[in-house]
C-alpha cells in the first residue's frame, strides 16, 4: 500500500520549536513527521477540503446548461477576429448557445487565493452522443484559485448532459499561518490524547481540538 506523504501543514520543526514541543520530546523524526501528516489530513477531514498541496486529483463533474446570459445575441457587434472564428466553428458544431461553459473544481481557496495554485490542468469529454475528446489549454480559462471556475471558450463542442473528467494539481503553495496553526493545535490534541487519554492536566485533548477546530472554521465548506 501507498504512503500518505503530504506535505504537511506544519513541520516537525515547528512542532518542536514552539510550546507543544514538550507533548512531542519522546517522539522519533519518524514517528514526528507521521503525526504532522495525520494533524494535516485531521485539519482537511473537519473542513471536507484539501489544504496541503496535491498532485494528479481525479474529479468528474456533469455538464449543466449555460446561463441565459451567455446565450447568442450580439449579432452585428464587432469582435475580434479570433472572436469570430470561434463562434463560426460554435456555429457549425451545432449552435453556440447549446454548449456548456463552465464547471466548477471542488478544490479551491475558501481564504487566501494568492497563496494557492493550480497546476496541469486536464479535460476530457465524454460525450452525451458517444465519443471522448481531450480540451486543449487553448480552449480553457482558468482554473481560478477563489472559486475554481474553470471556463470553456466559445467553439469547445461540449453539449449539456456530456461528463467532464478533470484531473489537476493544486492546494496551498505557501501555507497561511492560521492553517500552521491550526494543524499544530491539532497535533497537540493527537499527542495528548496518546499520552493521557482521559483528558485531566493542562494538555486536555478535547480543549486542543476544540480550538483547532475553531481556527479552522473559516476554512470549512458552506
Amino acid at each position: 500500500m501507498a504512503a500518505d506523504t503530504p506535505t504537511p501543514l506544519a513541520s516537525a520543526a515547528d512542532m518542536q520549536a514552539g510550546q507543544y514541543a514538550d507533548l512531542v520530546r519522546t517522539y522519533s523524526p519518524e514517528a514526528l513527521d507521521t503525526l504532522m501528516i495525520e494533524a494535516t489530513r485531521d485539519c482537511e477531514d473537519a473542513c471536507d477540503r484539501r489544504l496541503a498541496p496535491f498532485t494528479g486529483l481525479p474529479e468528474s463533474h456533469r455538464a449543466q446548461g449555460v446561463d441565459p446570459d451567455e446565450l447568442p445575441g450580439d449579432a452585428g457587434i464587432p469582435v475580434s477576429i479570433q472572436a469570430t472564428i470561434s463562434q463560426s466553428y460554435a456555429d457549425a458544431m451545432g449552435g453556440a448557445g447549446g454548449m456548456v461553459r463552465h464547471v466548477w473544481l471542488n478544490q479551491y481557496a475558501t481564504r487566501y487565493p494568492d497563496m494557492w495554485a493550480y497546476a496541469n490542468l486536464q479535460v476530457s469529454l465524454i460525450l452525451t452522443q458517444g465519443g471522448v475528446q481531450s480540451v486543449g489549454p487553448a480552449q480553457v480559462v482558468g482554473a481560478e484559485p477563489d472559486s475554481g471556475h474553470v471556463w470553456f471558450q466559445l467553439g469547445t463542442y461540449l453539449p449539456p448532459g456530456s461528463l467532464i473528467r478533470v484531473t489537476y494539481d493544486g492546494g496551498y503553495q505557501t501555507v497561511p499561518a492560521s492553517l500552521g496553526r491550526a494543524c499544530k493545535l491539532m497535533a497537540a490534541s493527537i499527542a495528548a490524547t496518546e499520552l493521557n487519554p482521559m483528558g485531566e492536566g493542562d494538555h486536555d485533548p478535547a480543549k486542543l481540538r476544540k480550538q483547532a477546530l475553531d481556527a479552522l472554521a473559516n476554512y470549512q465548506r458552506t
